[in-house]
């Protein structure tokens, strides 16, 4: 028997119709490339996503269809994310620090026709386009009316400005429905083992990655938060808070390409930010600042960190500053939150040194997820802070193969092995020790090249 229950598809459009509808007057705050701070609401955001979703079908974009973009946070780049998505495209985000063959490499695999981009990368986008003339038809300048010069372009390639497209284009009067599994975004890994790989998230993975990530045992964003998300949109769907954010109406920083120490210190303390997400070495050139300047946070309370392991040192720096660090791990082919070192009663009564040392561990499993280690039998390992293994995962939001590579699926309850080799402790909480390729054999034993 069923249950007599309303079902509805998970669809990342309801997150910013949810926005717009209940969180109307929440604030998207974004920084130009000149410097500039520009302000809109999910509301206004909402209605130029619609008819954003109009100039891409005028620009022959369909269902399916991949659109790239390379390109910073704004609040122009959150509208691509909705709008492509919205109408059933897949959003495909591209790393501009990659290697130019990598990211020609990328558009052509992906097979983009059309490539939205920031002023800034128009050098890296004049330099790839040659490269890619085979498929791409199309580059719009994320700028207004003369604000950027024309590229030079190959032939069949065309150049518009994203303002003049949204001003001329048709405002799509709703969000169309469809299957909740239909892909949504596409991130391809940095390729440091061969060719990059394509991971093509859904509308479904998405939305429980972001219901996952605003429980309170994790990111746990609410409408009172204003949270600056360091971590570019080209990384991960800058780890789920582009999606998080707007679901409960939390209000968005935005930097743009100013990741200066300066710079995020003057956002932070200019839109009264409580929570930023990022990178250990951002943290680090913004605590090296302070402590140059003698300044402090007017109203950080809370970072988030993680892409590499967050040094101890910087979650005693912090604290000094009257801010909490906590980490999160993940990885591109799991959307990437996996566990987040949120506090158990066990772990919530540590003091000192020993809460310092619990905080260098990545995390324990959020629900939805889950994480294992196994020894060289294959045979999962004590949950004793101690037995080394495999690290592997699975989950609603772990990839089960790459894009366009059949050969490398996976089943639906498979595990994913990470490449990472670490030890989970007797409260759940993982801690990484290395990669497996980095392990040293020495007197019979595996020993990490950390130590």
């Amino acid at each position: 028997m069923l249950g007599l229950m309303q079902r509805r598809e998970l669809l990342i459009s309801s997150i910013i119709q949810h926005a717009a509808r209940h969180h109307g007057e929440a604030e998207v705050v974004s920084r130009r490339d000149d410097g500039r701070i520009v302000r809109t609401t999910y509301r206004a955001l909402e209605r130029r996503a619609r008819k954003l979703m109009g100039a891409l079908r005028e620009l022959g974009v369909g269902f399916g269809d991949r659109v790239a973009t390379l390109a910073m946070n704004s609040d122009r780049h959150l509208e691509l994310y909705y709008a492509i998505s919205g109408m059933g495209a897949v959003c495909h985000t591209i790393n501009p620090r990659l290697a130019l063959d990598d990211i020609a490499y990328i558009l052509t695999h992906a097979e983009d026709h059309v490539l939205f981009m920031d002023a800034c990368f128009a050098p890296l986008a004049a330099a790839v386009a040659p490269k890619v003339a085979a498929t791409l038809r199309v580059i719009v300048a994320l700028a207004e009316p003369g604000e950027m010069k024309q590229l030079e372009l190959p032939p069949g390639v065309t150049q518009f400005d994203y303002e003049s497209l949204i001003e001329a284009a048709r405002e799509e009067e709703d969000w169309p429905v469809f299957d909740e599994n239909t892909a949504s975004g596409l991130c391809y890994t940095s390729g440091t083992t061969g060719k990059p790989k394509g991971v093509l998230y859904s509308h479904r993975s998405s939305l429980l990655h972001a219901f996952a990530i605003n429980s309170a045992d994790a990111v746990g964003t609410r409408a009172t938060t204003r949270v600056l998300p360091v971590v570019p949109m080209f990384h991960v769907n800058a780890w789920g808070i582009p999606y998080a954010a707007p679901m409960v109406g939390a209000a968005l920083i935005m930097p743009g390409r100013h990741l200066d120490p300066v710079s995020l210190l003057g956002l932070m303390d200019g839109e009264r930010v409580d929570l930023s997400v990022g990178v250990p070495t951002v943290w680090l050139a913004l605590v090296n600042h302070m402590r140059q300047t003698g300044a402090g946070f007017k109203t950080l309370k809370r970072i988030m960190s993680g892409g590499a392991a967050l040094p101890r040192a910087l979650v005693v720096a912090f604290a000094e500053l009257g801010v909490e660090a906590c980490q999160g791990w993940g990885m591109t082919e799991t959307s990437p939150v996996v566990v987040y070192n949120g506090p158990k009663p066990a772990t919530a009564i540590l003091e000192g040194e020993s809460r310092c040392d619990h905080a260098t561990r990545q995390g324990r499993a959020l629900f939805g997820a889950d994480i294992r280690a196994t020894g060289p039998e294959g045979a999962e390992t004590s949950w004793d802070g101690k037995s080394q293994g495999d690290i592997s995962c699975r989950g609603h939001w772990i990839a089960k193969g790459y894009f366009r590579a059949p050969d490398s699926e996976i089943g639906d309850n498979a595990w994913f092995s990470t490449g990472d080799v670490g030890v989970i402790d007797q409260n759940g909480y993982m801690l990484l020790t290395d990669r497996s390729k980095d392990l040293i054999k020495s007197g019979g034993e595996w020993i990490s090249s950390i130590e």
